[in-house]
């Protein structure tokens, strides 16, 4: 009799639950266990509905007594599965979502959600393989469609990620209109040179910067003219949206015989960031610093990532672990100051310095820019990148190194085999200018200039990165509409580092991009000794080449203004001596100055964490601080 009845309440708690009626429907979920406590789909719909309004905890507690009753019932698993995705146990997770397809290979949201996971742990391949299961099953889903596409992007599938959401927009007409697809959109259809409608996209996002409305990929403001206040609005706003999970460190103050630093980062491997920082590893003293890497990426197994693992003391790969689990690793190993590397790049785990692990977190190198978030206390910098006008709009502490904020390894290989022009399919007799950032730092208004210095520079070659067929196509059709012959532009194709730098050496000025600057790229051809010419930015961004010139002694290679940057780069081109003294101070002050000693920026940036552990010791509040 009570399980008849139990069958009819939850008939009634379905219908309720079918209109909206979420409270109604919950109330009667209950009416059905009181009747019949075995009642799994009773624990399943009330676990679901504790998910839907953030008690995971709940949830994977119902999902859990949803099996006890009936283990293969593949909703129970595909609910604890998210249960345990968002508590940050991915393994668990993930091991549910199989559970879910095993029973039931044709759960189309069980693959959807399992692919969600893989690409939040950075899994992007599998990911892509999961969303197209699921896509396969439910063609018509529009956020499979939507989150396959940021996977795709991850994997640097960007013509694939463009059609994936441009199909996703086409399912949900809303969505070609929303916010949360325009920055993805926009940076997809830059790196493979896409300009079409660039002017109105662009002003598009900044438009919503500047009302405030969020942006799904912060990164995407480092390619717009953005002011360092919409910057900081922009992350604001993001940060804002995430969920605020419970804080691990509580105001502690820990005593240790050595400072305790741990850096965060997906990127120890053929990366930027370890290129610039394996040497400053290294460097630390380690009488002073007890220094543990907290790796999230992939192992690549490169020379590189041997390098960067062998430097530090404590080396922790937690790729497969959640940010709630890699916080409380944290927690657990006392970390003093957490310095994060990604900011909002490729495959950060935000999530973790929100859970505020550690009593210092640092915002340092990856991304250039705040963060916008109230638990990263301070910013590394310099003079340049961040002037003292503009602290203000940073939501960290801003500490000041003196030269440049940007770390350099004095070991970096350079081929000992510099190849020939011709090798590098380039002309003997022309003059070479070059510019080797990605495609997505190139935009129209960088190109107009760049296409007027060839036309006034008649025996002159542009010579670029191939991000891609596509892009090398675009820009060859892009110059044409210029008025320059495609063959005039030279694509690099990629090769080892080493190699790289070596055939710079066969390039004759470097051609920086704006709003957002050569970062790495820019150190890179000034240590293989190529000038490099720069406009000053606005904003961090587009200010770091100008840092770095400052620092290597050739200040005479920034310019205010695109007219100035044109007329410099037309007379350098015409006026060979002059370029040849300019080669010739690089190739001394590369050995002399600041910017390639390694050893001395490990200890300026020491005394930043000291002076910043200083302060927490004494119990004061992060501030200002300026290295001499």
């Amino acid at each position: 009799m009570a399980v008849s009845k139990a069958a009819d309440l939850l008939q009634e708690a379905l219908a309720l639950h079918r209109r909206g009626a979420v409270a109604e429907a919950a109330v009667r979920y209950a009416d059905v266990l009181r009747a019949d406590p075995g009642n799994a789909e009773a624990h399943c719909y009330l676990g679901m509905i504790a998910c839907q309004h953030g008690r995971f905890a709940e949830g994977a507690a119902r999902a859990q007594q949803s099996l006890a009753c009936d283990p293969d019932n593949p909703r129970a698993h595909v609910l604890l599965g998210r249960a345990l995705a968002a508590l940050g146990r991915p393994d668990a997770a993930l091991a549910s979502f199989d559970r879910a397809i095993a029973l039931e290979p044709g759960a189309a949201r069980a693959h959807g959600h399992r692919a969600d996971l893989l690409a939040e742990l950075g899994r992007n391949a599998e990911a892509i393989e999961s969303y197209d299961r699921a896509l396969a099953l439910s063609p018509d889903a529009v956020a499979d469609w939507f989150n396959r596409g940021g996977a795709l992007i991850a994997a640097g599938r960007y013509e694939e990620a463009i059609a994936s959401f441009q199909r996703a927009a086409a399912l949900d007409p809303k969505l070609d209109r929303a916010e949360v697809l325009r920055a993805p959109l926009f940076l997809s259809k830059l790196r493979i040179c896409d300009w079409t409608n660039y002017r109105d996209d662009a002003a598009q996002l900044l438009s919503m910067i500047r009302t405030n409305e969020p942006l799904s990929v912060p990164f995407a403001a480092l390619m717009l003219p953005c002011s360092p206040a919409e910057q900081l609005q922009c992350a604001r706003r993001y940060v804002q949206d995430q969920p605020a999970p419970p804080l691990l460190w509580r105001g502690e103050i820990y005593s240790h015989d050595r400072i305790r630093v741990a850096y965060l980062s997906a990127d120890f491997r053929e990366h930027a960031t370890s290129h610039l920082t394996a040497g400053l590893f290294e460097q630390h003293d380690r009488s002073r610093f007890e220094i543990t890497a907290l790796s999230f990426g992939e192992d690549d197994h490169s020379a590189v990532r041997r390098r960067v693992a062998a430097a530090f003391e404590h080396f922790v790969d937690v790729r497969a672990k959640g940010d709630q689990q890699i916080a409380e690793e944290m927690r657990r190993l006392e970390v003093d100051i957490a310095v994060d590397l990604m900011g909002f790049t490729k495959d950060h785990r935000l999530g973790v310095l929100a859970r505020r692990p550690a009593p210092i977190q640092v915002n340092y190198l990856g991304y250039p820019g705040t963060m916008g978030a109230p638990y990263v206390d301070y910013i590394i910098a310099d003079g340049t990148v961040i002037p003292e006008e503009d602290e203000a709009c940073y939501a960290e502490r801003v500490v000041r190194l003196p030269g440049t904020y940007q770390v350099n390894d004095a070991k970096r290989p350079i081929s000992a085999s510099t190849p020939s022009r011709r090798d590098c399919g380039l002309p003997d007799d022309a003059f070479v200018f070059c510019c080797f950032n990605n495609t997505q730092k190139l935009n129209p208004d960088v190109f107009d200039v760049w296409m007027r210095v060839l036309r006034a520079a008649e025996n002159s070659v542009l010579w670029l990165l191939e991000g891609s067929v596509t892009a090398a196509a675009n820009l060859r059709a892009a110059a044409e509409r210029r008025g320059v012959a495609a063959r005039r532009l030279i694509f690099a194709g990629k090769t080892s580092l080493p190699e790289h730098l070596a055939r710079q050496r066969q390039a004759d000025l470097f051609l920086d991009t704006l709003p957002c600057n050569a970062h790495t790229t820019a150190s890179d051809a000034l240590w293989a000794g190529l000038p490099v010419l720069t406009q000053m930015g606005a904003a961090f961004p587009g200010r770091v080449a100008a840092s770095l010139l400052r620092a290597v002694g050739l200040p005479e290679l920034i310019v205010a203004t695109p007219q100035d940057y044109e007329k410099r780069a037309i007379e350098l081109a015409e006026n060979p001596d002059a370029l040849a003294t300019l080669r010739r101070r690089l190739a001394a002050n590369r050995a002399t100055t600041a910017l390639f000693d390694t050893a001395l920026f490990a200890r300026r940036i020491e005394a930043a964490y000291t002076a910043m552990y200083q302060r927490y010791q004494a119990g004061l509040a992060p501030a200002k601080i300026i290295v001499d």
